[in-house]
């Protein structure tokens, strides 16, 4: 559970990080930027210290990382023009984590406790009160109907590889491996959801399709792309890889699902964002039911 909420923590910073690369840098290259010193710094571990690509498991985390960081996160990106960040949040972090619940369990047989599927529900619950957009807090862009498809896509993704991550580990042990490190998981899931994201890129530029510009251009605005791949896809994703070693997928991701409110008071101290009472009240009931989902068994 430690590892969990260190992913939640780091992937919270890189929040902060993804805005500014993306104001700095265009949303392609952020997201490519990202990825890439990503792979760079973990292949270097893995590599060296870790086991490379010989892991019986590498081939299911190649897969879960060209699911959940290839197309969810291409979904995820899909949407947020469509229906804004709230929504495209909303939906991601909170369907994630009972589709990845569902799918462990018909696949894996892995049930979770009624308990923890109570606590579990507060805390998506939590994150919902505090990103659901109202009256007073609308969403910044016209709603598109088809920008909810891209979200659900982006929250299958998610969910999905995180399971497949699980069989990995499961795999590595029956093959009479010790668990993998989260550090190499990471590196393995990162290179399969590159493939997918390069190759996406790689036909927009065929087809000759334009993407959005940098919106604040600054002169090395490759730093703050290169700080989001350390922060997120570096230490999150192996937090996230550890976590996923020991719990099921169905505790792990409603915690992560709180990174939302863990940027809150980040974004408040380094952008001066205030944060709305009914978003603080979110977050309350949300810590709260992580704590409790720590507690029950």
């Amino acid at each position: 559970m430690l590892a969990a909420f260190l992913a939640t923590f780091f992937y919270a910073v890189s929040i902060v990080f993804a805005n500014r690369s993306v104001r700095a840098c265009g949303p392609r290259t952020a997201n490519l930027g990202r990825l890439l010193v990503a792979a760079a710094a973990l292949g270097l571990f893995a590599h060296t210290v870790g086991n490379g690509f010989s892991s019986a498991s590498t081939p299911w985390l190649l897969a879960s990382g060209a699911i959940g960081m290839g197309l969810g996160d291409l979904g995820v990106f899909a949407a947020l023009p469509l229906i804004g960040s709230r929504l495209s949040v909303l939906m991601t972090q909170c369907l994630a984590a009972p589709i990845a619940a569902l799918f462990e369990w018909w696949w894996l047989g892995t049930a979770l406790t009624g308990t923890q599927m109570f606590w579990g529900t507060v805390v998506l619950g939590g994150v919902a009160l505090a990103l659901m957009p109202s009256k007073s807090s609308p969403p910044r862009v016209p709603v598109r109907p088809i920008g909810f498809l891209f979200g659900f896509i982006g929250a299958l993704g998610q969910g999905i590889g995180a399971v497949i991550s699980r069989q990995g580990n499961f795999v590595a042990l029956a093959a009479g491996e010790p668990a993998i490190n989260g550090i190499t998981a990471a590196y393995h899931r990162i290179i399969g959801g590159l493939v997918v994201v390069a190759v996406f890129y790689l036909v927009f530029a065929l087809l000759r399709r334009p993407t959005p510009p940098a919106s604040h251009p600054e002169p090395h605005g490759w730093k703050w792309y290169v700080a989001n791949g350390f922060a997120g896809p570096v230490l999150g994703v192996s937090c996230y890889q550890w976590a996923l070693v020991h719990a099921p997928a169905g505790i792990v991701l409603p915690i992560v699902a709180t990174t939302p409110l863990a940027a809150i008071p980040l974004t408040y101290w380094l952008e001066g964002d205030r944060p709305s009472r009914r978003s603080i009240a979110g977050g309350c009931i949300a810590v709260g039911g992580c704590i409790a989902l720590t507690l029950v068994r």
